[in-house]
């Protein structure tokens, strides 16, 4: 029996370098390509060849949910925790 290898393509990619770690945010299609999803990778060098990966799947139905989440924690540092001098975002 013959293993057919199924890939999904990118169908948007961005990437955000923070020095030794990079993160990817992917947009990909289902298999049968009437939905996406998004995969955050991080992706951390570990030595001159090495790299440790870690990744998040994210479906639509959790993009919303997902979004509030990280906005809100984001909020909550910045003005709960850094001086006004370390903010990491601005508005």
């Amino acid at each position: 029996m013959e293993s057919v290898e199924v890939k999904s393509e990118n169908i948007y990619s961005q990437r955000v370098r923070a020095g030794k770690r990079t993160y990817f945010f992917d947009v990909k299609s289902t298999r049968s390509t009437s939905d996406h999803y998004i995969i955050i990778t991080e992706s951390r060098r570990m030595g001159e060849d090495k790299y440790e990966k870690h990744k998040i799947f994210l479906y639509k139905e959790d993009f919303k949910k997902f979004l509030d989440a990280l906005t809100e924690t984001v909020e909550h540092v910045e003005k709960e925790l850094l001086p006004k001098s370390q903010k990491a975002v601005s508005s």
